[in-house]
């Protein structure tokens, strides 16, 4: 039987891996296909976004399966999107509890006009992306509690500018600092 034309190219990313590295992408791909184990982890992120909604903050509902969206734009509505409420969300979140979170905005997705002018994102997401088998009740009780207390705080949250950027995929090094 002969290999498809892309066969090598689709495996060529596990070439380099550490075998421990190969054996998590195995045990994961077994994992996900056991019916208790998906409907664990769809009902611990059901129950985030649940205690999130419930407490007033703009969650994308339904939620995935995997992570959380939070409406930046939406949480932080005093921020303007040439202030990027996104990452200062992020930043909010980590200094707050050391929760890690990604923007999916304006830093990452928005574009400049010829002249100089930002271009927005459609949207302006933080995602909160929950990995498997890493994190107990007690964890997502806490990514809760201090998402709320930002969000119960959300007033004092300023923008950020961008003092330093790269040409390409800036939201992977650029440098921001607060706006007073």
């Amino acid at each position: 039987m002969s290999k498809p034309a892309n066969y090598y190219r689709r495996i060529s990313y596990l070439r380099g891996l550490a075998g421990r590295d190969l054996e998590a992408i195995a045990i994961g791909l077994k994992e996900v296909m056991e019916e208790p184990y998906l409907q664990y982890r769809i009902r611990s992120i059901e129950y985030l976004s649940d205690k999130l909604h419930a407490a007033g903050v703009p969650v994308m509902r339904p939620a995935g399966g995997h992570a959380i969206y939070i409406d930046s734009k939406a949480f932080l509505p005093h921020i303007p999107v040439t202030q990027y409420p996104g990452q200062a969300l992020v930043c909010e979140l980590y200094l707050a509890g050391g929760i890690r979170s990604v923007e999916i905005g304006s830093l990452m997705f928005g574009k400049y006009d010829k002249a100089g002018g930002l271009n927005p994102a459609a949207m302006e997401l933080v995602r909160l992306a929950i990995p498997r088998r890493v994190y107990t009740q007690s964890h997502i009780d806490y990514v809760a509690e201090v998402v709320i207390d930002v969000f119960e705080r959300r007033a004092s949250i300023k923008g950020l500018q961008i003092t330093e950027e790269a040409p390409l995929l800036r939201h992977f090094t650029a440098k921001l600092k607060p706006l007073a």
